[in-house]
């Protein structure tokens, strides 16, 4: 087989050309596109090696996806409240990074619906769309919210999470295309029986820092899958370091084999190899 490049692999680049998703491996600074390559063989090929993505050290395990162990436990950017923006601790003065918190947490956030296994809520840095959506592979998405900071958002997210799944079922969505939804109607139905729960929060912060969007249409996104699997089964390259089958689509951040699926940004950091 040929090799096409290697290199500390990250989550693949990706783009809406026309609501269809392009996809590039990303290899160091070596870019791969990777939908010419469905419907050949490809094969990945783990070279047993992991550096960190902030300070290059070189660690046996990869933490918070591509960080070693010391770095995941001092940058803000590994903190609890990444996954849990409603604990964020920056008014407290204990935020890690003070000044990274200032860039990407006290910065327009966009509270979201979107269809991927099924309807669930999520949030994101406004400048994320619509890569946030792709990563997940959602269908159908449709932002409802605009807030101010990273923790508004999170306990917007934290009230509509009552009403409305915040998880995606990664099976559920390599098995097949999401049955429509309208987006519209969960939205004015979720601003309905929160409605409580949103004022008290403008109350808090202010009209102009929590704002319901009702003038945006949903997106509409197709991945490039030319067959499901029927049963899932999930590649882990610490056990198996070669991954090889006929490439059958992507959606999200996974490669769908007719031998099984691998999240390619679970190995954010992992030197890796691509053959075809």
């Amino acid at each position: 087989m040929q090799e096409l490049g290697r290199g500390a692999v990250n989550k693949m680049a990706t783009e809406l050309q026309d609501a269809a998703v392009q996809y590039q491996f990303r290899l160091g600074e070596l870019r791969i596109p990777v939908n010419p390559l469905i419907g050949k063989t490809v094969r990945l090929e783990y070279l047993g090696a992991i550096h960190c993505v902030n300070c290059g050290r070189k660690t046996k395990t990869s933490f918070s996806q591509g960080y070693c162990y010391p770095c995941m436990t001092k940058l803000a950017s590994c903190d609890v409240c990444i996954m849990a923006p409603e604990k964020c601790h920056y008014d407290a003065g204990t935020c890690r990074e003070p000044s990274w918190g200032e860039q990407f947490c006290m910065t327009d956030h966009v509270v979201y619906l979107a269809n991927s296994s099924g309807i669930k809520v999520g949030i994101t840095r406004a400048s994320q769309l619509p890569t946030r959506w792709l990563d997940q592979g959602a269908s159908q998405a449709l932002p409802i919210m605009r807030v101010a900071t990273r923790q508004q958002s999170g306990l917007v997210e934290d009230l509509f999470r009552s009403q409305v799944a915040d998880r995606t079922n990664w099976r559920a969505l390599l098995k097949g295309e999401a049955q429509a939804v309208d987006l519209v109607a969960v939205r004015d139905q979720l601003f309905d029986s929160c409605a409580a729960g949103i004022h008290m929060l403008q109350a808090r912060f202010g009209l102009q820092a929590i704002q319901p969007l009702l003038d945006v249409e949903p997106l509409e996104i197709r991945y490039p899958v030319s067959e499901y699997p029927t049963k899932v089964v999930s590649f882990n390259l610490d056990k198996t370091p070669i991954v090889e089958g006929t490439l059958m689509g992507i959606k999200g951040q996974y490669l769908i084999f007719d031998t099984g699926v691998i999240n390619i940004r679970k190995y954010t950091a992992y030197q890796l190899a691509v053959h075809q």
